[in-house]
Order: C-alpha cells, then sequence, then structure tokens
C-alpha cells in the first residue's frame, strides 16, 4: 500500500454529452470528456471555449455607472480638470493603474497616479492621501482595484468637492461609497454578464468605453494583472488572457522586455506560468518592500536606461522578497508548532512585532501549504497599536464570510473566499483567534483537513495519445477554474522505473495497461523507487503533455500524486545492509516481528529493541494488529502455523520480508522413505552396527553427509526400531508398525524444510502467492510451491 498525499476527487462526466462533443467536434474522448467535467457540455459552448481569440468581448456599457462614468471622464478632459488614478500595490493593482493612466492619456487627459505606501498608509484609499489630492488641485479621482470598502474617504472627498469614480472587483459590503460612480461587476443589481473579472479586467473596461475600440495594445498588462490576482480564468478573462498573451509575445513595452532579459526569459516562451512565476512575483516585490511607482514605470516608459535600471531592481527586490519570506515563515512554523499547535487549533492566527507587513500574505500561503489550516499572519506595530495582516484558506471554509462575522472588531478588512487582508487592534489579535476557531468547530471536519485534489477526468492508458496532449493545449490559458486537467489512471502495471537527477530525486516511469504504455516523468517523486513493489498496480494522477526531444513527439505525464491500494510485498531476503532501510521507514507505521530472540543479536538491531515484537506463540499472533502497518518479518517463524494465524484475519499496508536464518537445512538431504527403507535393511543384515567407527564411512559409501546418517539413527530411536549403546546400534526385535511422521526429529526436520523451502527459497511471486493467500483461512493445505 502506497497512501496518496491528498484526497483524491475524481469527477465522472455525462457519458452520451462527452460522446457527443467528441463526435460533432473530432475531438479525443479525452478531451471532451475534460470539458464536460468543467460544464462546457453544448457544442457550442465548446466552440466557443476551444477558440478563444475569435471570441468578441462584452459590451462595456452593460456595466452599470459605466455611462455616468465615461461622460465625468470626458467633461474632466473637455475642462482641463487634473485626474488622479488612485491603486493599489499589487501586480492588479499595478496594471489596472497602467491600463487606466494609459487610455487617459490617450484622448488626453491631465492624468497622474498615486499608489499608497503599504506601509506608512495601508490598503486602500485614505482620508491623508485625498486631502494631498486637493491640495495638487486634482478634481477628479479615479480607484482602480480598490475603493469598494471607502465610505469615510469618499465622504470626506465630496466634502472637499472631488468626485470619485470607483473601479474594483473586491467583494462589496453591505454597504457602498457614496461615490459619483461605481463601476463593478458584482455591484448588488448588477446584469454584467461576467462578475469574476479582476481590477485589471474592469480598468480594460472602462479603457474600452473612453477609447470607442478594443484596446488592443494594452492586452498584454491586462493578462499580467489578471494572471497575477488568480481570479476566474473563465468566460471573458479567458478571452483577456488568451488575447493578451499573444500580444504579451510581440509587446512593444521596452520595460516588459527588459524585465524579461534580466530574468532570462524569451518572450517567444512567454505563458500564464511565465506571468505566474517570472513576473509577477517581482511586480508584487516592489509593492511588497517599499512603494509600487517603480512597477507602474517599467510598464509605461519609454527610456531603455530606465527600463533597464528598473528591471534590475525589480529582480533585486524579489531576491530580497525570498529571503525574508524564508525567514519569516521558519519562524512563524516554530510559532504554530510550540504556541498553536494544529491539533488544537482548526484556524492559525501568528503574530509577531518586526514581521514585514509586505510578505504576510506569502508566509501564511507557506502556512497552509506545511499544516493545511486557514492560517492568518499578522505583523504587530505596538506604537500604533494595530496588526496588519493576510489570511489565506483551505477548501471548505470560506475566509471571507467568516471575517465578515468578526466586522466587529475588524475595521478594514477585505478579500475572497480563499484570501483576505485585513488590519485590527493588537489587543483583538487573541479574539480574532478564538472567534475563528469557534467557527471552524462548527464548519470543518477531519477530512476537510486532508488536503484535496481534484481530478478532472479517469481514463485507460490507451487514451493518453499524442492527439490527446495536443488537443489538450487548447484548453490553455490555465489557472483559477481551468487548471491543467489532472488525469487518473488506475491499477496500472509498472513497466520500468529508475531514479533521475544529478541527486536522483527524480523518477521515471513507463506505465502498462492492456498492451498500451505511457511515460512519465516525476520531479521530486524519487523516493517512489523505494515505496512501490515490482509487481504492485498502481493508480497515477497525472498531467498529459507532450515531450519533444530530437523532433520526436511522444505524449507524457507528469506525476502529481501515486496510490498503491494493495498490500505490498518487498523481497529483502538476502539484503546485507538493512539499517538503511530500516530507518527509511515512519515510525509510526513500522512494525518489527521476530520469531526468535537471538535475531536481534545476529543482525545488530539494538536500536530497533524496544520496537520488535516476539511471538512465541499462535495466541500471541492472532492478538497482533498489523491492519495499516508496515510488517518488517525479521526471521523464520517456527511453524506455518504462525504465520498463517498471523496473517488470516488481515493484511497490513506493507510486508517486508527478511527471514533472517542462521543455518540453513533446505541444501541438507531431507532423506526419503527409500533412504530408510535401505538403512533398515542394513542394520537387519548387520545385526550391530558400529555408529561411533563406521557411520562416517557408511555416509562416504553412499554419497550420503554424516549428518543424515546420525539424523535417520535419532529418528529410528525415536520410533523404537532400534536401541543405542556405547555407539552400538542395535535392531529391536519385532518392533511396532510406525510412520516416519511419529518421530518429533523427522516432523521438524521436514517443516523446517518446507518452511525455508516456502519462505527463503521461492520465486517473488510464489512468496507473494503464498502470503497473500493466508488471509481469511485458517487451515493450512499443503502448497505445491
Amino acid at each position: 500500500m502506497l497512501t496518496a498525499k491528498t484526497r483524491w476527487d475524481v469527477k465522472h462526466p455525462d457519458v452520451d454529452k462527452s460522446n457527443e462533443l467528441a463526435k460533432q467536434l473530432n475531438i479525443a474522448p479525452l478531451v471532451a470528456s475534460l470539458l464536460v467535467n468543467r460544464g462546457v457540455d453544448t457544442v457550442k459552448e465548446a466552440e466557443v471555449f476551444l477558440s478563444p481569440m475569435k471570441q468578441p468581448f462584452h459590451d462595456p456599457f452593460l456595466l452599470d455607472g459605466m455611462e455616468q462614468a465615461v461622460a465625468r471622464i470626458q467633461q474632466a478632459v473637455q475642462s482641463n480638470e487634473r485626474i488622479l488614478v488612485f491603486g493599489d500595490y499589487d501586480a492588479d493593482g499595478v496594471s489596472s493603474t497602467t491600463v487606466m493612466v494609459s487610455a487617459l492619456k490617450e484622448i488626453g487627459a491631465i492624468v497622474d497616479f498615486y499608489i499608497p505606501n503599504r506601509f506608512t498608509e495601508g490598503y486602500g484609499p485614505n482620508k491623508t492621501a485625498f486631502c494631498w489630492a486637493k491640495e495638487q488641485g486634482f478634481s477628479l479621482i479615479i480607484t482602480v482595484d480598490t475603493g469598494i470598502a471607502a465610505i469615510d474617504e469618499v465622504a470626506l472627498a465630496n466634502e472637499l468637492g472631488i468626485d470619485v469614480i470607483i473601479t474594483d472587483h473586491h467583494e462589496p459590503g453591505p454597504t457602498l461609497p457614496d461615490a459619483y460612480a461605481i463601476i463593478h461587476p458584482k455591484k448588488p443589481g448588477s446584469t454584467y454578464p461576467f462578475r469574476e473579472l479582476a481590477g485589471v479586467g474592469v480598468a480594460f473596461k472602462v479603457a474600452h468605453a473612453l477609447l470607442g475600440d478594443v484596446p488592443r495594445h494594452l492586452l498584454d498588462v491586462v493578462a499580467i494583472g489578471t494572471i497575477a490576482d488568480l481570479v476566474s480564468l473563465t468566460g471573458e478573462n479567458r478571452l483577456l488572457v488568451a488575447q493578451g498573451l499573444e500580444q504579451l509575445q510581440a509587446t512593444t513595452r521596452i520595460g516588459l522586455q527588459a524585465l524579461l532579459k534580466q530574468c532570462g526569459i524569451q518572450t517567444k516562451e512567454l505563458n500564464e506560468e511565465t506571468i505566474g512565476f517570472v513576473i509577477a512575483p517581482r511586480i508584487n516585490a516592489v509593492g511588497r518592500l517599499g512603494g509600487a511607482d517603480p512597477a507602474v514605470r517599467l510598464l509605461m516608459t519609454e527610456d531603455q536606461d530606465e527600463a533597464r535600471m528598473l528591471a534590475k531592481e525589480m529582480d533585486e527586490l524579489n531576491r530580497e522578497r525570498q529571503r525574508l519570506v524564508a525567514e519569516m515563515a521558519e519562524e512563524a512554523a516554530q510559532m504554530v508548532n510550540e504556541q498553536f499547535p494544529p491539533s488544537e487549533h482548526k484556524v492559525l492566527v501568528v503574530a509577531k512585532e518586526g514581521w514585514n507587513p509586505g510578505v504576510v500574505g506569502i508566509v501564511a500561503s507557506r502556512l497552509v501549504e506545511q499544516f493545511y489550516r486557514p492560517t492568518i499572519v499578522l505583523s504587530l506595530d505596538p506604537e500604533k497599536g494595530i496588526a496588519k495582516g493576510s489570511a489565506r484558506s483551505i477548501h471548505g471554509f470560506d475566509i471571507f464570510t467568516q471575517l465578515s462575522a468578526c466586522r466587529d472588531i475588524l475595521p478594514h478588512f477585505g478579500g475572497h473566499p480563499m484570501a483576505a487582508g485585513m488590519t485590527l487592534s493588537i489587543e483583538h489579535v487573541d479574539e480574532l483567534r478564538q472567534r475563528l476557531n469557534t467557527l471552524a468547530n462548527d464548519i470543518l471536519t477531519d477530512d476537510d483537513f486532508i488536503p484535496m485534489t481534484t481530478i478532472d477526468v479517469k481514463c485507460s492508458v490507451s487514451d493518453l495519445t499524442l492527439t490527446a496532449a495536443e488537443q489538450l493545449q487548447k484548453l490553455a490559458p490555465f489557472g483559477v477554474d481551468n487548471p491543467k486537467p489532472l488525469i487518473l489512471i488506475e491499477d496500472v502495471s509498472i513497466q520500468t522505473i529508475r531514479r533521475i537527477g544529478a541527486d536522483q530525486s527524480h523518477v521515471k516511469a513507463v506505465f502498462e495497461q492492456d498492451g498500451a504504455t505511457i511515460e512519465s516523468v516525476g520531479f521530486g517523486y524519487g523516493y517512489l523507487y523505494d515505496e512501490i513493489a515490482p509487481d504492485a498496480k498502481v493508480s497515477v494522477v497525472g498531467e498529459l503533455s507532450i515531450n519533444e526531444w530530437n523532433h520526436i513527439r511522444k505524449p507524457q505525464l507528469m506525476l502529481c500524486d501515486v496510490a498503491v491500494h494493495e498490500c505490498q510485498l518487498f523481497d529483502i531476503r538476502g539484503m546485507r545492509h538493512v539499517h538503511p532501510l530500516f530507518s527509511s521507514l515512519p515510525r509510526e507505521k513500522r512494525l518489527f516481528i521476530a520469531f526468535h530472540e537471538e535475531t536481534i543479536e545476529a543482525l545488530q538491531l539494538h536500536d530497533y529493541r524496544e520496537e520488535i515484537c516476539y511471538l512465541s506463540s499462535l495466541k500471541e499472533a492472532e492478538q497482533l494488529h498489523i491492519a495499516d502497518r508496515y510488517v518488517v518479518l525479521l526471521d523464520l517463524p517456527p511453524s506455518l502455523e504462525m504465520m498463517k494465524v498471523l496473517l488470516c484475519s488481515s493484511l497490513p499496508a506493507r510486508i517486508y520480508a527478511l527471514f533472517y536464518q542462521r543455518e540453513t537445512h533446505f541444501f541438507s538431504t531431507l532423506p526419503t522413505r527409500d533412504h530408510f527403507k535401505w538403512f533398515y535393511a542394513f542394520l537387519r543384515k548387520r545385526g550391530i552396527f558400529d555408529l561411533a567407527k563406521y557411520g562416517d564411512e557408511l555416509a562416504r559409501a553412499r554419497g550420503w553427509t554424516k549428518e543424515t546418517v546420525h539424523f535417520m539413527v535419532k529418528v529410528f530411536l525415536e520410533l523404537e526400531f532400534i536401541t543405542l549403546k556405547d555407539g552400538m546400534v542395535s535392531l529391536v526385535h519385532e518392533p511396532a508398525k510406525r510412520d516416519l511422521t511419529e518421530s518429533p526429529t523427522y516432523r521438524l526436520k521436514q517443516a523446517q524444510f518446507e518452511l525455508e523451502k516456502l519462505f527463503l527459497y521461492s520465486s517473488y511471486q510464489q512468496l507473494k502467492r503464498f502470503l497473500f493467500e493466508m488471509k481469511g483461512s485458517r487451515t493450512y493445505e499443503e502448497a505445491n510451491v
């Protein structure tokens, strides 16, 4: 048995709908099943989904408030009013600011931007900034990716004579700001066809409305913000990202070109993963460690020298961010283990003075990965008496909803079901922890704390073709609500498996099922080499991709998880150095079983003395609980019945068969009945035989060992066929007829011979068949091994 790392939630498609899509669109059944499982279950919907480059965008004026906003902006342009774009310091906010400022400049606006400092101002609009805007002569403020919760700030702006247009996508609260216009796809009463736009998506819709035509030249920046903010990559977001990636691959923005060059990335290699793991982290790093203005300047600069300087600065800041995250994550994990153990806390809330508030969200994500608990990480500021932080959650716990229940102690908070940011008084941190844990106790079950993997489709190995892999690429771009498809193949055999990589930490395998094979690579899965028995039937979860080498293209499965649902037998008979293996087995799982006390000394197992279970009776074997354990059979049992009783009720998760035996009987001769018959006739003919003087000579003459002769003598003595006195063997006159099996010595020798034959000298398959067939039966029938 090999336990999967996560719970597997396997989707099952509507077969009729899948078959219809495959037939009408001429696509692989695997791809059709994936589409149906993702809610794309009609031919028309599938055609739209598979061809995002051909789809139109929604009319921006379908967004409530757009007409008022556009009219006010046009009035400001005509009157030469100063417009301030108020953004946010993350990648979505930076992208939103860039899109809005660019569009306003294109229509001739007098515009500048303002992004608050994370450390001195915190998230969202603030009164100080709005007062500054008034002093600078701004009469119109347009928020991007923020503002939906700025009730007091907008009220102040109204008093100051500044009109505020809010464009945002964060969850609206029960009360909305009294702004001149609010453009928000989730605003109460909104009928906009798509609700999941990122902040930059909303800004793009305003740009579209202002410019009249779709501003495709802005789509490269839109793709960055949309992917970085982890919004649903379905519907209109899918169009924005798909078309934005195409624009990004041909971008003329010298700042982006400089950043990609700094990171060693070719524009033709750009995809959603490049944005998620290369571009977005560097943009975010600027706002996490200081002011985010340089990131906006990078996206908008037309100066080559400035572009190179900013790209280098952002790359260095990202390295510093990585160092800070590593240090804080280690401190936070230690705090959890020592003060808030997961066994007692369903929600983790950790706080410390001096933690950088710019990276607490990343640290929270690290803790969720490590402990799989909803987590809040807070940075404490004793001078101001406040705590600033971020939350990350798990499946089944809507962190925004639960924080909403604590709104009375959270003057500032906002976010989504899986992530949120907040500010609160230090004195309320403990209360927040207590209240969230109380809420979690009513919502979360034990199963919720086992990470879940959603598997898109189950198929056979024969379905994993090159054609299917190529067609799967049409489902890109991948992201939230449209992740890279995870595929399950069940009960497949391992044709070959080997470790690869300089440190042997990766694995390469070939899986086989009904004659079809698929190559597979698992990065970081090198341990599987020792965790899967040679003939195990495995279930594999992975991503289907294409491996191209020397112009040869093959389908390939990238391993994500592996499970073996049956008991596994590991044959370690004859292994000389067992200690590395034994130490690698989880202590809570391993169970060492010995039948002879001298085994511990012979194998030098002193370090495991307290863990070794000695079985000396059938009752002890029957009472031993072995289910779900990794059972190590250190030596040979005294009888087949002992092994039978041990395994009859249940099989363990694994059996490691060592079967150490100091002396072997198998290769010594077990005399046959013909041997005994000849020897008895010999004694009857001689009458008296001097065993001490002529025993070795007799053995040589017959081609026997001297032990064979002495063994037969002992058997005859026990059967009372002979007497032995002073080394002289004499026949008993007219002994009772008795079978050889009535001799304890003969039975013991026969039993030892059979034990060794079964456990020591059988093939792997013979041993497995014998051990596994014991389950459920108490009666031993002699096996033909």
